[in-house]
């Protein structure tokens, strides 16, 4: 399970360390993707592998279901760690997420994310300011804390 959040520099070249905590955990090889709220999603092959199943099971006649499969799989790349524990992260998938200096590496339960800085603190303080709202909503899910 991956947990934490990790303050980190992405430098010119596109690469940027992944926190030590979550290195073994990715594996030799792991793919990075475009995510929701203009984030990367990072995902061991193991879950890769589940979600690939479960986008697969989308019915191909539905417009959303093939609009969302194209989003996730068109931007998926195979990455893997250099001697450093830096990923080389695509210039599309840098430009998708506005990374520039200053990122945010967070540990998601099964995924890593990766957030430009000032675009996670704009979605940090608009979700906290409506956590007990989103928390009140997901009883709907059979969710409690």
């Amino acid at each position: 399970m991956f947990m934490g959040e990790y303050q980190h520099s992405i430098d010119e070249k596109g690469r940027l360390i992944i926190p030590a905590k979550f290195r073994d955990a990715l594996g030799s090889s792991f793919i990075v993707t475009r995510g929701l709220d203009n984030c990367l999603f990072v995902y061991p092959r193991p879950e890769w592998s589940v979600l690939e199943q479960k986008l697969k099971a989308l019915p191909l006649m539905k417009s959303d279901a093939r609009a969302f499969t194209r989003f996730f799989f068109s931007g998926a790349t195979e990455c893997e760690l250099d001697k450093q524990g830096r990923v080389n992260i695509p210039n599309t998938l840098v430009d998708f997420a506005k990374l520039e200096k200053d990122c945010v590496v967070l540990g998601v339960s099964n995924r890593v994310e990766i957030w430009s800085k000032p675009v996670w603190e704009g979605y940090f303080t608009a979700s906290e300011e409506s956590f007990n709202d989103i928390a009140e909503k997901l009883v709907d899910f059979n969710f409690d804390l």
